[in-house]
């Protein structure tokens, strides 16, 4: 998984997601957040430039999809650096209710059987 945050500069607010397989969706994928969200992760050492209830537009691109998605969407959740529980640094986008659920759908389908699973994510 790759994330490209263009915060700050020409384009603030625009992150380019790439999640290339199942299991790394699996773990960004914020199922408990109302409309769905992604957890990104950041691994600068200064911690992100985001804040809770920052706009932000995100260009996904999922396993088995071949367009990117336009979402929009607010950080609701930041890891710091050194977060406890050896947790990665980044943040949490909740999608807007704009696409109608749709994002989500297309997530939910991609990891049918496993949304519900016991396994630890990056959040949870």
């Amino acid at each position: 998984m790759a994330a490209d945050k263009s915060k700050g500069g020409a384009q603030p607010g625009i992150v380019t997601l790439n999640i290339t397989d199942k299991s790394a969706l699996y773990l960004a994928y914020m199922p408990y957040v109302t409309n769905g969200g992604l957890f990104i992760p950041d691994q600068r050492r200064e911690g992100t430039n985001y804040a809770l209830g920052d706009e932000v537009f995100l260009l996904l691109n999922l396993v088995e999809q071949g367009d990117r998605l336009p979402v929009a969407g607010k950080v609701i959740w930041v890891t710091p650096p050194g977060a406890q529980g050896q947790r990665p640094p980044g943040i949490g986008i909740q999608f807007s209710a704009q696409d109608g659920g749709a994002t989500q759908q297309k997530i939910e389908t991609v990891l049918a059987g496993s949304v519900n699973a016991d396994r630890p994510t990056h959040t949870m």
